[in-house]
């Protein structure tokens, strides 16, 4: 059961830092992949341009899918997401897709719960999280200027599209649900409320990691809180990390990451930045190589911010092997509110 896997991760996240992979879009990208690739022979006829749409990979090139786990893997990943970053059936409906999007998770976890078997050991056990991103609809920003009150989405259509979203996340194996690149707070509740609602018909408790995405030098996310305000709208759901993502390379993103680690003092941290900035002469879209990358993350470490490390967009398997090499000289950010008893008890 995904749950035994689980619980051994609070007491692995106490004795070391735990890596969490790369992008898998710029892995994607790097492939050259056509439209014959994405629609295979089942999408073949299908009316609506597919290009592009990387969680439909799994059902139409899963091989390509697997591989990049793998080399994940290889690198020193600890922790491997699953290829659902837009598998929603919103995300999805926008190819006409959405009928597909239980099936796309389902399909996700067990590739990288596969990807993860055949490389874990009794001494280093590897992990599926099961990845809920961001939906192309927000529940508290209007898509219209002139009408600040319009909504395109309702916290009750999002909540549906993560449970089914999850449902098939947990059918192919997670052993904990990501919920990343948070832009909009409501739409993270929406999916908190989804994993709750989820786990409490199912009896199987998973860990919830979440992971917000600070936009710009204001220090909030696009919904406008602060990193602190973020936290403390999301620690009502206990989860065992929270961290941010994506956006901001790591020298942006450092001080919004010291005020998490400070404030967050109930849980773990996780922190998995850019590649820097977009760069379109790099080959990977972003200008820092593994080096600069993980010399970034070695001083967050260093400075005792992290439970949790890795990369987002323009991030490879080098620097993700670079990372892991440097973070493994650290002790990890020890959680001291008594609040976090319970889950450092359950280990």
């Amino acid at each position: 059961m995904a749950y035994t896997r689980a619980a051994s991760l609070p007491a692995l996240l106490r004795q070391r830092i735990l890596v969490i992979d790369g992008a898998m879009g710029t892995m994607i990208q790097q492939r050259r992949l056509t439209e014959a690739d994405f629609r295979g022979t089942r999408l073949a006829d299908h009316p609506t341009d597919l290009k592009g749409n990387n969680d439909l990979l799994v059902l139409t090139r899963p091989d390509v899918v697997e591989a990049i786990h793998d080399e994940y893997l290889a690198a020193g990943a600890d922790i491997i997401e699953t290829n659902t970053f837009g598998a929603t059936r919103i995300a999805q409906d926008d190819y006409g897709l959405g009928h597909l999007a239980r099936e796309m998770n389902e399909a996700a976890a067990r590739l990288a719960r596969q990807a993860c078997d055949r490389v874990a050991t009794p001494t280093h056990p590897r992990f599926v999280a099961g990845a809920l991103g961001p939906t192309p609809r927000t529940a508290s920003i209007s898509p219209d200027v002139n009408d600040p009150g319009a909504r395109n989405v309702s916290f009750d259509v999002l909540r549906d599209a993560y449970r089914e979203q999850a449902e098939g996340l947990l059918a192919g194996g997670c052993d904990l649900f990501l919920v990343e690149t948070i832009f909009d707070t409501l739409n993270a509740k929406a999916a908190l409320f989804a994993l709750d609602e989820l786990m409490e018909d199912t009896g199987e408790r998973l860990p919830v990691v979440i992971s917000g995405t600070v936009t710009d030098a204001s220090g909030r996310i696009l919904s406008g809180q602060t990193v602190g305000a973020f936290w403390h709208s999301v620690r009502h759901a206990r989860p065992l990390a929270v961290g941010l993502n994506c956006a901001l390379g790591a020298a942006l993103m450092r001080p919004y990451i010291e005020e998490l680690a400070k404030v967050a003092d109930d849980t773990f941290v996780s922190c998995y930045p850019n590649a820097g900035l977009p760069n379109p002469m790099s080959d990977t879209g972003f200008d820092e190589t593994p080096e600069v990358t993980g010399s970034l993350i070695e001083d967050f470490a260093r400075s005792g911010f992290l439970n949790i490390a890795g990369g987002c967009c323009g991030t490879t398997p080098a620097h993700i092997a670079e990372i892991a090499r440097r973070v493994s000289a650290y002790r990890p950010r020890s959680p001291h509110d008594p609040l976090f008893a319970p889950l450092l008890q359950a280990a």
